[in-house]
Formats: structure tokens, C-alpha cells, sequence
């Protein structure tokens, strides 16, 4: 497998189980996706979402009925107790065509990783479900040891654009960025606001 970042706008996810975990997948996708969520049942947190709830009892679905539920879909996670259940909707998702991902069963596909976001920034976090544990360590340590990451990004392309005007070579240009994220002193200037810090990095460095 190989991990890529996906723009999901327009995008139709259908999400099998109405229960704790297809309530963490649908939270996961609503925020851009286009999500419907097929169960017998739903807890009452799916209706603080923006998702489509159908209604709908699987466990005599044939393979008909159940592509119909997945046509257009381009993403299919089954998230339903019953393993046999998701086996065969795992099945029907493959011979639509559709990315599919399996969180009881036989595995899929695709992976739904951990994700640590902040205002600039995006970082996915897999351990292939063997310690889900890890994620949250990692995004703690990047909370603790960068908590001005947003504002640097924001400086460094601030920085990166003066730079282009300035400094015709693009290998001298990438040096200066480097040194820049290498430097305390920059990362203590955060604190100060990022105009401040700004100021004070063009002075070290242009």
C-alpha cells in the first residue's frame, strides 16, 4: 500500500453500521465527502451529522440489492459487527469498482489512518491497526515539541515567496528554508507573533 491524500469533495462514501464505529467513519468523512449510512439501526449522535441514514436490514441482502446501495459510491466501509456481513459487502464494493474498507473481517484495500491536523498542516498516521496506541503518542510528542508548527508554516511561506524575488537559485533557496526550520532561535521568535518572528528571520537570513 502506498498512503495518499484524496480530495473527497463530491465524493460518495457509503458506510455499512449505524453503531460506535461507523459513527467514527461517518465523523471521519462527513467534514467533505458526500456519506450514507445504511443500518437496521443508528445511535443518536448520526443526527448531529451531515450524512444520508437509510434504513435498510443486511443479513438477507442479496448481491443485487446490495449494489444497488453502492452505485456511484467511491469509497465503501463496511463497519458492521457480523464479519460475514462485511466479507460480502467487501465482494460487491470490488466488483463495483469502489475502494473498500473493511473494520471487521477480511481486510480491504484501503486503510482509514489516524490524523493529526492543524491550521496549515495534515499528517496521516497508519499502523496497519496494530497499535492504535501510536497515533495519538505521535501527535502528542508534535503537539508538545512544535506547538507554533501552524505559524512556522505560514512564516517559512512568507519567507519561500521573498526568497523567489531575491535568490534566483532554487538550491541556495531550499538551503535558507532548511536552515530557517533548523534554527532555536526562530522557533522561540513564534512566541513573540509571527510578524516578529518574520522580521527577525529576515534579518538572520536575506
Amino acid at each position: 500500500m502506498v498512503p495518499l491524500i484524496i480530495d473527497l469533495a463530491g465524493r460518495h462514501v457509503v458506510i455499512f453500521g449505524g453503531g460506535a464505529v461507523g459513527l467514527r467513519k461517518a465523523t471521519y468523512f462527513c467534514r467533505e465527502a458526500e456519506v450514507t449510512v445504511v443500518s437496521r439501526s443508528f445511535l443518536p449522535e448520526f443526527s448531529g451529522l451531515d450524512v444520508r441514514c437509510l434504513e435498510a436490514d443486511l443479513s438477507d441482502m442479496d448481491d443485487d440489492a446490495l449494489a444497488v446501495l453502492l452505485d456511484g459510491a467511491f469509497l465503501v466501509v463496511a463497519a458492521t459487527s457480523d464479519e460475514e456481513t462485511n466479507n460480502h459487502i467487501g465482494r460487491t464494493a470490488r466488483e463495483a469498482g469502489a475502494l473498500f474498507n473493511n473494520a471487521r473481517g477480511d481486510g480491504g484495500d484501503t486503510l482509514i489512518p489516524s490524523v493529526v491536523r492543524g491550521e496549515e498542516y495534515l499528517i496521516a498516521v497508519s499502523t496497519g491497526g496494530a497499535s492504535p496506541a501510536v497515533p495519538r503518542f505521535l501527535r502528542e510528542h508534535l503537539e508538545a515539541a512544535y506547538p507554533y508548527l501552524d505559524a512556522m508554516i505560514r512564516v517559512e511561506a512568507r519567507l519561500r515567496d521573498a526568497l523567489k524575488q531575491t535568490v534566483p537559485d532554487q538550491a541556495k533557496r531550499a538551503a535558507v528554508l532548511r536552515a530557517v526550520l533548523h534554527d532555536p532561535d526562530a522557533w522561540t521568535w513564534l512566541a513573540d507573533g509571527e510578524d516578529r518572528a518574520y522580521e527577525r528571520i529576515q534579518e538572520r537570513y536575506m
